[in-house]
């Protein structure tokens, strides 16, 4: 087949139009109808008043950030209705952009829209596939990195009372959690504080990661609740995320999920202290552990009882054993008490004469002690007189009064001539005063 063997008169060029329809005419003959394909989804936009899907297939490298190939797509309208129920329900994902599909085309060319890619049909088990082979990479990058089971491994309150709930502030499952806690039958006090967040969709897991760190910055709480009110499958896939995984499993305070489904387990459940199916489960289990340590505490209370009405009853049993020993034992003190002091009135009169003589010995002592106590002030007076004496006639000021004088050099006595040596500074000091000379 010539695609280009050019009929028209004029000048033997071809027109745009003519040339588009010559290649949607050569792609009909030489593919086949429809194909089944590999790629990644992008651009995935649904018009609001036809139905029709607007989306680009593309194909990265290895790496997975670099496109070797791009397509346009489309899957009209009817075709659209019947594949997303059918893929969403299977997978449990969102039809949406970054999902590796396996689907049938149909190609097209138009002389005016261009190549292009019409969705026929879709196999949802090649994305399942795809999205367990990333849960399973999440999941083993955790345990790799050893944060997995950090969340679980946290000791559990044991009155965990201050509660900061992360979930949408108008979610039905928030309420019910809520009037569970608050309206419990024992009346335990709960001390609530929400942190909203967006539940689903492809804000929720940076909203859910900023409602974690403004809890970690309080710091006043015992357990973090993540709860949501159910869904469908596809408003769930956040909980899948690597970074929000890794977030809750080293949170420093135990988290609790309660997100609201049956199906398997998210990663987020896994790293989770406690998994619990619903908000109203979560609130069970709080109100079942304040239940437990109220249990402990009234076990306690029971064994402090027994064990008091033990001691009483031993006490008691002593009193009335001193109570019938009493009379007795106290008549016993008295007698003892009444020969004591018969004794003691016999040896008195001794006693005092005893005191008498020791009163005047203890005289005749500080008598003797006065006199050689004045005896010795004297003598030491007498001494320090003359040291005083020896002291001014030895003082070099006493020499000078007589006319001597005193030749200072550098501050030093001058004892020998030889010390001396001519044009030295020296000081005379006499009886008056000083005076500086030079020797010559």
């Amino acid at each position: 087949m010539d695609l280009f063997n050019n009929s028209d008169a004029s000048g033997g060029a071809l027109s745009l139009s003519a040339l588009n329809e010559r290649v949607s005419e050569a792609i009909g003959a030489l593919l086949p109808d429809a194909c089944w394909i590999q790629a990644e989804t992008s651009d995935v936009r649904v018009n609001a008043s036809s139905g029709h899907c607007y989306l680009e297939f593309v194909e990265k490298d290895a790496s997975g950030r670099q496109i070797v190939a791009k397509a346009r797509g489309m899957i009209w309208a009817r075709t659209f209705q019947l594949i997303r129920p059918y893929f969403e329900q299977e997978t449990g994902q969102a039809f949406v952009s970054g999902l590796k599909v396996m689907v049938k085309v149909s190609v097209a060319f138009h002389k005016l829209y261009g190549y292009s890619l019409n969705v026929l049909d879709i196999e949802p088990a090649f994305t399942l596939g795809d999205l367990v082979r990333k849960r399973t990479e999440i999941i083993r990058r955790l345990k790799e990195e050893g944060i997995f089971d950090l969340n679980r491994e946290l000791p559990f309150p044991a009155l965990p009372q201050r509660i900061a709930v992360i979930t949408s502030p108008t979610a039905a499952g928030y309420g019910d959690f809520e009037s569970q806690l608050m309206n419990n039958p024992a009346g335990y006090p709960f001390y609530l504080k929400l942190f909203p967040a967006v539940m689903q969709g492809e804000r929720a897991e940076a909203s859910i990661i900023a409602a974690l760190d403004s809890i970690c910055r309080a710091d006043c709480f015992d357990v973090v609740v993540l709860i949501r009110g159910g869904g469908s499958a596809s408003d769930l896939n956040c909980f899948d995320s690597y970074l929000l995984a890794a977030h809750c499993a080293q949170f420093p305070l135990p988290v609790i999920t309660g997100i609201g489904h049956e199906r398997d387990e998210s990663v987020t459940d896994l790293v989770a202290h406690i998994r619990m199916k619903t908000p109203t489960a979560v609130a069970a289990f709080l109100i079942e552990r304040m239940d437990g340590q109220a249990r402990l505490l009234n076990e306690m209370q029971q064994a402090i009882r027994a064990l008091a009405a033990g001691i009483l009853s031993a006490r008691q049993t002593q009193l009335n054993l001193l109570t019938a020993r009493f009379p007795s034992t106290v008549m016993r003190r008295i007698e003892r008490g009444r020969t004591q002091l018969q004794a003691l009135a016999g040896v008195l009169p001794a006693s005092r004469l005893l005191i008498m003589q020791h009163r005047s010995a203890l005289e005749e002592a500080r008598l003797h002690l006065q006199n050689r106590w004045t005896s010795c002030l004297a003598d030491r007076n007498r001494q320090l007189e003359l040291t005083e004496q020896f002291l001014r006639m030895a003082s070099p000021d006493h020499t000078l009064k007589r006319g001597y004088s005193l030749i200072l050099k550098d501050g030093k006595a001058v004892r020998h001539t030889s010390d001396l040596s001519s044009g030295d500074e020296v000081t005379l000091r006499l009886a008056d005063g000083e005076r500086t000379a030079i020797i010559r």
